[in-house]
């Protein structure tokens, strides 16, 4: 029976051709782990580069939809400034007709009218409507009266002994009215300074 038990323990040298099994066994399993890693490292690569390539096109596309739209609104603004300017006299027209047709009347009034005060008031009632008109468009007559005389919207034509010692250096007489536009002067006054 002594015998029977040591055959039923398993010798060292049957422990090693065990574990050289389990130890194959073992290493094969390493290794799929490792090309794993490497396969995830790869899929991961890819995916990001997958990533950056969907994102360059996404911005490429918003960008070049920009420039179009860019290029849209740039023809448009040409456009409507052409048109701006083609039609910029559209409103100053029409506020004359009414003028024009007072005037009209005026003239008509006068071949048959044989009092010059009624045509005088006539004639000052139409003078009175373009001047609103104009002020109602942003144009205003630059004052010239007993003031001194600035380059920026007054050309002194000639100059005159001053009648009294308080216009020396001042504007003595107005020649021709000037007028600005909002701002802007449109046609400088025309006076005599005094000296």
């Amino acid at each position: 029976m002594k015998h029977n038990k040591q055959q039923d323990k398993p010798t060292d040298t049957e422990k090693e051709e065990k574990n050289p099994q389990s130890e194959t066994e073992q290493q094969p399993a390493e290794e799929p782990t490792d090309k794993n890693d490497n396969r995830d490292t790869e899929n991961a690569d890819n995916k990001s580069e997958v990533d950056w390539q969907t994102k360059c096109t996404e911005i490429n596309d918003a960008h070049l939809r920009l420039m179009a739209d860019f290029d849209n609104y740039r023809k448009r603004t040409i456009k409507e400034k052409a048109d701006l300017i083609k039609n910029a006299s559209e409103r100053i027209i029409t506020d004359f007709l009414p003028i024009i047709d007072n005037l009209e009347r005026a003239l008509a009034s006068m071949e048959k009218a044989e009092n010059v005060k009624a045509i005088a008031d006539g004639v000052n009632l139409i003078y009175t409507q373009i001047m609103t008109m104009l002020q109602s468009n942003g144009v205003s007559v630059i004052p010239t009266e007993n003031l001194p005389l600035d380059t920026d919207v007054h050309d002194a034509i000639t100059t005159i002994p001053a009648p009294t010692p308080e216009l020396k250096g001042k504007i003595v007489d107005c020649v021709k009215k000037g007028y600005k536009l909002n701002d802007k002067v449109i046609r400088h006054s025309q006076v005599v300074v005094g000296e």
